[in-house]
C-alpha cells in the first residue's frame, strides 16, 4: 500500500514536562489510544510550535485529536507508557486527513481550535488519583475549639502538602527522577461553592480562606502517589490583635492539622469522615479538632477509555426530549398500568410510543450483577402456592444475588403498610419481558438502539435529621460500584445515547472524572414540601446545585419540578451559564405544567404514562434523522409547526395533546427517581 509522509504542526503552550500529542484513527497514531499517541517535538520558538511526520496510508481518510499530557515510565519493565492527559480536543466531529501525494504538510493552527471553534475539555483519570477533602457545615461547624485563649477566634484555613521526598539525582539534568515527574504530577487546587457563585480548582492564598457557614470548601489533589502524602491544614487567626509575634514569618498562625494519606487505604474505605487534632504552633497541647470529610477517586478499573468520541458537555439545543420515567411509568403512580415499571417490557412500550429516552435507575446485586430496580430495598413474600395469606418481609436489593432476585415474587416497599399485594397476586407464570430486576445487559441488548438510556446510578442518601435511605447507612465501595457499571454501559452502549444522573454530588463527580465519553446530570430535589431536606448541603437547593454543577463542569442538573414551578426563571439562569436542565417529579404528569416547563425552554421532561399521552410514532431523534437524510425540512415548515412539542412538522409527529387524561399517583419516597 502506497504511504504519505504527513507532518503535521501545531501551536499552543505547555507547561514544563508536559507535551503535545496527537491520536487518531488509523495504527499511526495509535487507533484513538491515548497509550499509543504520538507525541510531537517542539520547535525553537520557545516551545510554542509543535510538530511531527507519520507515515499513514495514502487516499484513506483519518481522523484524529491533540491533547497536552505528560508521558511517563511504566511501572512494570516493557510494560506500556502511563499518560496523564490535562486537556484535550473534543469537537464532535474530531480533525480529517486524506493524504494524497508522496508528502503533505498539514498547519492544524491552534490547539483547541477546529474549523473556528474551540471545544477543549480537561482530561479524566488514567493512571493518577483524585484525593477530596472537604470543609463543610452541614451537619456541625467542621472545627471546633477547646483552648480558651482561641474560642473567639476566627481562622483562614490553607491545606499544605508534603510527602515526596527529593531523590539525589545522578542523572543528567535535562532528565527527570521518578519523584521529579511525581512532583510536577502533583497538583493541590481549592474550589469553594455556595448557592449564589462557585470558584472552581484554583491555588489558595497565602494564608488560606475562611469558612463560611453557607459555603462548601474543597481541596482536590492529583497524584501519582495517593498513599504517601502528608496532608496539613494550618490554621491562621483573622484577628491577629497581640497574638502577633515581632517579625513573624507566619503571622496569626497558630496551629496545624496534619492527615497521611496512607489512613485511607489502611481503613479500606474510599470515603469517609476523619477527626484531627489541631495542634497549637509552640506547644505539644491541642487547642481543639477539625472534621475533615473526603473521598478518594481512583481510575476504572479493566476497562481503557479511547479518545475517539466525547459527548460528556455535548448536548444539541432542541425542543424538550421525552422521557419515559421508569420506562412507560411508575407501576405505583398509575394503578391502571399493565405494564411493570422498569421491565424490557416497559422500556420497549416507552421506545414505541415516541420516547426519546428511558430512565431508570441502576444498582447492584450481592454477587455485582448490575441490575435495574427503583427501590433500594424490596418486600417479599412467603405466601405458598394457593395460598392467599401474605407475610411481607423487607429486604435489601444489595443483599440478594442475581439469581435470586430473578426467582422472587415482589412487591412494593408500600406494600408493608397498605393492602397494596396485586404484585403478588399477578400470575405465577409471568412472561419474561415482564420480569423485575432484569440485568443492566439485558436491557441493552433488548430496548432499540435509537431510544437512549438515562441511568439513574442509585445511591444512599442521608437526611438532615440523620436517617438514611432504605435504614441503609453503608452500601458498597464507591469506585467498585462505578467502576462495574461503568464498564458494562462502556462496552455495551454502542451508538446509543446515554445520560448518567444521580442524587449523590459525589457520585457525579465521580463519573466524570472516571470515563471520558459521556455525560452526567446531578439530580436535585432543591426545597421540598414532598420529600425530607437531605443532609449534604450541595443537595439542599436548586441553586447550589446548579453552582456543584458548573465547579464540576457536569452537562447539567436534573431539577424536581416542584421547585422549578415556583421558580422557573431557574431554567433560563442555568442554561445561561451553560448548563443543560432535566426536570422530574409528579407535577410533571400534567400536561399544563409539561407546557409551562416547554415555553421556558427546558431541555428534558421525565414523566410517567407516556403511552398514554403519545400514540405509536418515532422518537425526535429518529425523526431528526429522516429529515436530515431526506433534507425536506425548512424554515417556513418549522414555523408553521404548531405543535409544541417538537419544532418539526406536525404531519411528522402527531400533536398529542388531546389525548392526555389525568391520572392518580400514588405517593412513595423520591419516587419520580
Amino acid at each position: 500500500m502506497d504511504t504519505t509522509q504527513v507532518t503535521l504542526t501545531i501551536r499552543g503552550e505547555t507547561t514544563p514536562g508536559e507535551v503535545i500529542a496527537v491520536v487518531g484513527s488509523c495504527e499511526a497514531l495509535g487507533n484513538w489510544s491515548y497509550q499509543r499517541a504520538v507525541t510531537l517535538h517542539p520547535l525553537g520558538d520557545g516551545g510554542h510550535t509543535w510538530r511531527v511526520t507519520i507515515s499513514v496510508p495514502r487516499r484513506v481518510i483519518f481522523k484524529y485529536r491533540y491533547f497536552k499530557g505528560f508521558f511517563l515510565e511504566s511501572k512494570s519493565a516493557g510494560g506500556p507508557c502511563q499518560v496523564i492527559v490535562n486537556l484535550w480536543e473534543t469537537h464532535h466531529q474530531p480533525r480529517m486527513m486524506n493524504p494524497k501525494a508522496a508528502q503533505q504538510d498539514i498547519d492544524d493552527g491552534e490547539f483547541g481550535f477546529h474549523n473556528g471553534v474551540k471545544c477543549v475539555d480537561s482530561g479524566w483519570l488514567t493512571c493518577q488519583t483524585d484525593i477530596r477533602l472537604r470543609l463543610h457545615y452541614s451537619k456541625r461547624p467542621p472545627v471546633s475549639i477547646t483552648k480558651k485563649k482561641f474560642k473567639k477566634s476566627r481562622f483562614r484555613i490553607k491545606l499544605t502538602l508534603e510527602g515526596i521526598e527529593e531523590e539525589e539525582e545522578e542523572e543528567e539534568e535535562q532528565e527527570l527522577s521518578p519523584s521529579s515527574w511525581h512532583k510536577m504530577t502533583t497538583t493541590l487546587e481549592i474550589s469553594l461553592i455556595t448557592a449564589n457563585d462557585y470558584k472552581s480548582r484554583h491555588s489558595q492564598p497565602e494564608c488560606g480562606y475562611a469558612l463560611e457557614p453557607s459555603r462548601w470548601t474543597e481541596y482536590s489533589i492529583h497524584t501519582m502517589d495517593p498513599d504517601n502524602l502528608e496532608l496539613t491544614f494550618e490554621f491562621f487567626e483573622e484577628d491577629l490583635s497581640e497574638h502577633v509575634v515581632q517579625g513573624d514569618v507566619h503571622p496569626g498562625h497558630v496551629g496545624t492539622a496534619c492527615l497521611l494519606s496512607s489512613s485511607f487505604l489502611e481503613n479500606g474505605n474510599d470515603t469517609g469522615v476523619v477527626t484531627l487534632p489541631i495542634m497549637g504552633r509552640n506547644s505539644r497541647q491541642t487547642i481543639g479538632k477539625v472534621r475533615v470529610d473526603y473521598l478518594v477517586i481512583r481510575p476504572i478499573q479493566g476497562l481503557q477509555c479511547d479518545m475517539s468520541s466525547s459527548y460528556t458537555k455535548h448536548w444539541k439545543k432542541r425542543s424538550a426530549v421525552d422521557v419515559g420515567h421508569r420506562g412507560a411509568g411508575s407501576t405505583h403512580a398509575a394503578k391502571h398500568h399493565k405494564v411493570r415499571e422498569n421491565t424490557i417490557a416497559s422500556f420497549k412500550s416507552a421506545a414505541k410510543h415516541g420516547a426519546a429516552f428511558v430512565e431508570f435507575d441502576v444498582h447492584l446485586s450481592k454477587d455485582s450483577v448490575p441490575i435495574v430496580y427503583h427501590d433500594l430495598t424490596c418486600c417479599i413474600s412467603t405466601k405458598k402456592k394457593n395460598d392467599q395469606t401474605l407475610e411481607l418481609i423487607e429486604v435489601p436489593v444489595k443483599d440478594l444475588t442475581f439469581d435470586q432476585l430473578q426467582l422472587l415474587k415482589l412487591a412494593h416497599v408500600t406494600a408493608m403498610t397498605g393492602n397494596d399485594h396485586k404484585d403478588l397476586l399477578d400470575d405465577e407464570d409471568e412472561v419474561d419481558e415482564h420480569q423485575p430486576f432484569p440485568s443492566l445487559s439485558q436491557i441493552f441488548q433488548a430496548v432499540p438502539e435509537n431510544v437512549g438510556f438515562n441511568i439513574e446510578l442509585k445511591w444512599i442518601s442521608q437526611m438532615k435529621d440523620g436517617t438514611w435511605d432504605g435504614n441503609l447507612s453503608s452500601y458498597f465501595n464507591m469506585n467498585t460500584f462505578l467502576d462495574i457499571i461503568l464498564n458494562c454501559v462502556l462496552q455495551k452502549a454502542g451508538k446509543r445515547r446515554i445520560i448518567f444522573s444521580c442524587f449523590d454530588p459525589d457520585i457525579c463527580t465521580m463519573v466524570r472524572l472516571k470515563q471520558n465519553k459521556y455525560p452526567i446530570l446531578f439530580l436535585t430535589q432543591g426545597i421540598s414540601e414532598k420529600y425530607p431536606e437531605l443532609m449534604d448541603m450541595r443537595c439542599q437547593t436548586t441553586q447550589i446545585a446548579v453552582s456543584f454543577a458548573q465547579s464540576e463542569n457536569i452537562l447539567g442538573i436534573s431539577a424536581h419540578t416542584e421547585e422549578l414551578l415556583k421558580h422557573l426563571n431557574y431554567i433560563g439562569e442555568a442554561q445561561s451559564k451553560g448548563l443543560v436542565v432535566f426536570s422530574w417529579g409528579d407535577d410533571n404528569n400534567e400536561h399544563e405544567n409539561r407546557r409551562q416547563l416547554r415555553e421556558q425552554g427546558i431541555d428534558g421532561l421525565i414523566y410517567d404514562s407516556i403511552c398514554d399521552v403519545q400514540g405509536e410514532q418515532p422518537n425526535i431523534f429518529q425523526v431528526e434523522e429522516q429529515h436530515s437524510l431526506q433534507e425536506v425540512i425548512t424554515e417556513e415548515t418549522l414555523k408553521s409547526s404548531a405543535c409544541s412539542c417538537y419544532s418539526i412538522p406536525c404531519s411528522a409527529v402527531p400533536c398529542v395533546a388531546s389525548k392526555w387524561h389525568n391520572l392518580m399517583h400514588f405517593k412513595n419516597h423520591r419516587g419520580n427517581n
